[in-house]
């Protein structure tokens, strides 16, 4: 009888276990939201790098004199990755680029994107196969008054207990003719991660 009973409990449990599943969820989170999975870059470092150099170089008396009767024209260099981590610098350089073109202070040359206008104009003066009046010719481009340009490094320490990461990153703003870095900043962020004794 007791045999039978187990058995009974058993299949019971066998059923209750199967009726209950691990489901995943998806839902929208808030894009600002601070993002602290893990002490890595992430979404939260890459905003604020972004956003405070952005800023910083907006409200630079240099940028003011430098825009006061036109717009320059830059170019952004791909930022540096000297960290230990993968980190996608081309998004942080995406983000300088589109706030500082939302500023409507500043133009942009797409350095990245210069062997396919290249090909693009070949195409175009390659002969017969684009109405030669409205080809565009080559040597009409307007080249870039100033290039800024910077780099994200780090230091990582970490024993048993505790893991520490210091970030920095530098942005620099470079004149072409002259050669010389017209503004510069940098902004730091440091983050931990400790072991904490759970008493139940």
């Amino acid at each position: 009888m007791n045999k039978l009973l187990m058995t009974a409990s058993f299949s019971l449990a066998l059923i209750a276990l199967g009726g209950c599943t691990n489901k995943s969820v998806v839902r929208y989170g808030d894009a600002t939201a601070v993002e602290t999975t893990n002490i890595n870059f992430g979404s939260t470092d890459l905003q604020k790098v972004a956003s405070q150099m952005t800023d910083s170089l907006l409200i630079s008396p240099v940028v003011g004199t430098l825009t006061a009767n036109t717009r320059p024209i830059l170019f952004v260099e791909s930022i540096k990755n000297k960290t230990s981590e993968h980190i996608d610098t081309e998004s942080i350089t995406d983000s300088i680029s589109t706030k500082l073109l939302r500023s409507g202070k500043f133009r942009f040359v797409d350095m990245a994107r210069v062997a396919a206008v290249r090909e693009q104009l070949n195409f175009q003066q390659s002969g017969g196969l684009v109405d030669s009046s409205k080809a565009i010719a080559f040597g009409q481009q307007v080249g870039a008054q100033y290039m800024l340009y910077g780099n994200l490094s780090s230091i990582v320490k970490s024993n048993k207990d505790k893991s520490d990461v210091y970030y920095k990153f530098t942005l620099r703003l470079l004149d072409l003719k002259s050669g010389l870095v017209e503004w510069a900043d940098e902004t730091e962020i440091r983050k931990t991660k400790e072991k904490k004794l759970v008493s139940w």
